[in-house]
């Protein structure tokens, strides 16, 4: 991350536990437009378009299941189909949605499948790229054992200089417009383009974008069946600068919106200091209202860092929420690869224990068959 970057974040959350919430909004936005200038340079010196005017767009949501105009410029994703029984595919695309598009990185396991596949869309963090996530992450490598379609949507420098999915934008929150809309449309364009089980679509992201997956989860409860957050927040978490400052601080608030809570899981490291770990505790209890106790257990494997796993079950005994607390990590993937950024090759096995919570919770597992009404 860019050092200057670091110091100005560091700046704002300093001021914002003083209580000088107009400075440290003033310091926030100096941190996000510090890529503006590479950001014109990139695009050959044509200067960027406002960050306002592009993320503030409203996107109308496209219907279910029913694929995208294709662009001109837009690899087939199904022409490439056949090749995937031999190898495996890491592959490149477009996906618009009117004026508005974003580029995504698609992985496509190698063998032929015996039925439609699951898909899970990975959103990356800050400063992150879909190659960077899908590096550290190592999730294709853990995808390629289950049989997982993996969706890695980019964050554009137009949308925000430092590549952040704006999850604490009023206009980014709801479903059928905004980012949330964007990202729903292209997951239903890959449903159409491949043979995906419309039953085990997953979402999951890191910080940011784990914050957004909990906007999904909530927004689109016909399209996904579970969600994982790892360094995130909770749906509702923010609307604005300040009160995202306050919230990633450990000042916010449980939302007390009702939400349409999906099985989710929660990855967070309990020496965490850009997103407090507060947060994972509101993003697990808002998926495990109306849960008993959780049954608590904890976890070290040999060289590893230990954890504290704590499970909550509906009066049925279904799993509502799973909570990974990382002891001694910081803001990073547990288990992830020294090849990306943002990773802890110490912790626990974030992608195999995220992969197994989805496989474990299809939409039918929750007795949701047919879709949630909007």
């Amino acid at each position: 991350m860019n050092p200057e970057f670091t110091r100005l974040m560091a700046q704002a959350t300093r001021q914002t536990q003083s209580g000088d919430l107009h400075a440290a909004t003033a310091t926030l936005q100096s941190a996000l437009g510090l890529t503006q200038a590479a950001a014109e340079t990139d695009r050959g010196g044509s200067r960027a378009a406002p960050a306002s005017d592009a993320i503030d767009v409203v996107a109308r949501e496209v219907p279910r299941r029913e694929p995208a105009a294709a662009n001109a410029d837009q690899p087939d994703a199904r022409a490439a189909e056949p090749a995937a029984a031999s190898a495996a595919q890491f592959v490149a695309g477009k996906f618009a949605l009117g004026s508005v598009s974003r580029d995504y990185k698609l992985f496509i396991p190698a063998g032929a499948a015996d039925g439609p596949r699951p898909l899970l869309v990975m959103l990356h963090g800050c400063t992150q790229t879909p190659d960077d996530f899908a590096a550290g992450t190592a999730m294709n490598d853990a995808a390629q054992t289950h049989g997982f379609v993996v969706l890695y949507p980019a964050q554009s420098q137009q949308a925000n200089p430092q590549r952040c999915w704006n999850w604490f934008k009023h206009s980014h929150q709801k479903r059928g417009r905004g980012e949330p809309a964007l990202l729903a449309g292209m997951t239903r364009q890959i449903m159409a383009q491949h043979a995906i089980d419309p039953d085990r679509v997953y979402v999951a992201g890191l910080s940011a974008g784990g914050a957004m997956a909990a906007i999904l989860g909530d927004a689109y409860p016909d399209l996904f069946a579970a969600v994982g957050v790892h360094s995130g927040l909770a749906a509702g978490a923010a609307s604005d600068l300040p009160s995202a400052l306050a919230a990633m601080n450990g000042q916010g608030k449980r939302s007390a919106a009702e939400t349409r809570a999906l099985p989710t899981i929660v990855f967070h490291g309990d020496a965490d200091s850009t997103v407090h770990p507060s947060n994972g505790d509101h993003v697990a209890a808002a998926s495990a209202r109306g849960a008993g106790a959780p049954d608590v257990q904890q976890h070290q494997a040999p060289g590893k860092r230990r954890s504290t796993r704590s499970v909550h079950r509906d009066a049925h005994g279904r799993v509502l929420a799973e909570h990974w607390l990382v002891h001694g990590a910081a803001h990073a993937w547990a288990g992830g690869s020294v090849r990306g950024s943002y990773t802890d090759s110490r912790g626990p096995d974030a992608s195999a224990e995220m992969l197994r919570f989805f496989l474990e919770h299809p939409r039918t597992a929750m007795g949701r068959t047919a879709p949630d009404p909007a």
